[in-house]
């Protein structure tokens, strides 16, 4: 790091405030059109923030046993980190990604000088040698720390430019208007899923000598017979034979020996130019998307106000899901953590709102950047920030 900077930066990092962990609420509301809607203790929620361009909601729902999803909001005077983590098998991934991926994608915009896609992938790649080096060290302690992975959803908003990178099936959707008040969908990110013919196409041609490459099992499209992302931060077993899993858990065993890697880490990638005409951005993990499709999610933002909105979204979603069963909302609500996996998957939201006037102009420098920088969250239920610096 150049030295003028080292102390911009060391200066600007004592005054680092972190949101408190009572700034993400329970659930306290029925909210709009719920009916005599019971509290859900699984629900939480920040329903407004401030991000550096306009407003942000977050709302999260466990079903699991224990939350499998972190997320993370971290921002700056110029700029805005999201960052949507569905972990699989444990939350160990998913809370490792939280605590380091940011880190990384600030250290490497210091030193290229600029945030870019190269930037953020190398973020992402330093990332998964990270917790492949976690696994290696614990493994034989934990042999279940091989079989966790996680799903990653990445957006950093920067110079008016909004930098995605995807791992597995979360999603970004951006929210257009079009006419005087109609609003459309436009999916930002691709799924990595194996329900997705493309994906399965894929797969195949990567590995053409290996016929149970994607299996049909219970009417569920899985890779290799267990997984069904494709792409993910984790997972060693099905990426290295060193961290093969002991065969008596049958849950996570392979018919042969692995010979390559069935799975990769390599990122889906993109940039966009922030259009006059984008209102807002969704990010959420899958179990939004079994829900509710993406122009359902964006006119449930569009028509109604900020504040709650991320909860509001689950919220539809979970009626879906209990309408799906035969069953009220209400009778969701009441079932404990675990159960309710049986309905419904962990739900994480993020809705980030795009005032367009609060955008930084393009000449806003990466130390700018770094030194605001983004402070790790802790898990999904809290947010960190740093008060703007000028």
């Amino acid at each position: 790091m150049w030295p003028w900077l080292e102390k911009i930066a060391s200066a600007c990092w004592d005054r680092v405030r972190r949101y408190a962990p009572t700034s993400t609420r329970r659930d306290e509301d029925g909210g709009s059109g719920s009916g005599a809607d019971a509290d859900d203790l699984l629900l939480w929620s920040r329903d407004l923030g401030r991000h550096a361009a306009g407003d942000f909601s977050f709302a999260v729902v466990q079903a699991n046993e224990v939350l499998e999803d972190h997320s993370q909001v971290e921002t700056g005077a110029a700029a805005t980190f999201v960052g949507v983590y569905d972990g699989h098998g444990g939350a160990e991934a998913s809370r490792f990604i939280s605590n380091h991926l940011s880190a990384h994608l600030v250290r490497l915009a210091q030193e290229s000088g600029a945030v870019s896609e190269n930037v953020v992938r190398n973020a992402f790649s330093a990332t998964e040698e990270g917790f492949l080096s976690l696994v290696r060290r614990t493994h034989l302690i934990k042999p279940s720390i091989a079989a966790i992975g996680s799903c990653c959803l990445v957006g950093v908003i920067w110079r008016k430019t909004l930098y995605l990178a995807n791992l597995g099936d979360s999603r970004a959707v951006v929210g257009c208007l079009v006419g005087s008040n109609k609003i459309f969908a436009e999916q930002l990110t691709r799924d990595h899923n194996a329900s997705i013919e493309e994906v399965r196409q894929e797969l195949k041609s990567l590995h053409p000598d290996d016929s149970q490459i994607v299996v049909l099992k219970n009417g569920v499209w899985r890779i290799k017979g267990i997984i069904q992302v494709s792409r993910s931060i984790g997972d060693a077993y099905l990426k290295k034979q060193e961290f093969a899993v002991d065969p008596s858990i049958t849950r996570f065993h392979l018919s042969e020996p692995l010979r390559r890697p069935v799975l990769t880490s390599e990122p889906s990638i993109s940039t966009r130019l922030i259009r006059p005409q984008d209102s807002f951005v969704i990010f959420a993990s899958d179990g939004l998307w079994e829900h509710l499709t993406n122009q359902q999610a964006v006119e449930i933002v569009h028509n109604n106000p900020r504040e709650g909105i991320a909860r509001r979204l689950i919220k539809a979603a979970l009626k879906e899901a209990a309408r799906k069963r035969e069953m009220r909302y209400n009778d969701i609500t009441k079932l404990e953590k675990g159960v309710r996996r049986f309905f419904h998957d962990d739900i994480t939201v993020v809705v980030v709102f795009i005032d367009h006037g609060l955008l930084q102009e393009g000449n806003a420098s990466a130390p700018e950047l770094s030194v605001r920088g983004f402070v790790e969250s802790r898990g999904s239920s809290s947010f960190s920030g740093l008060n703007s610096i000028s």
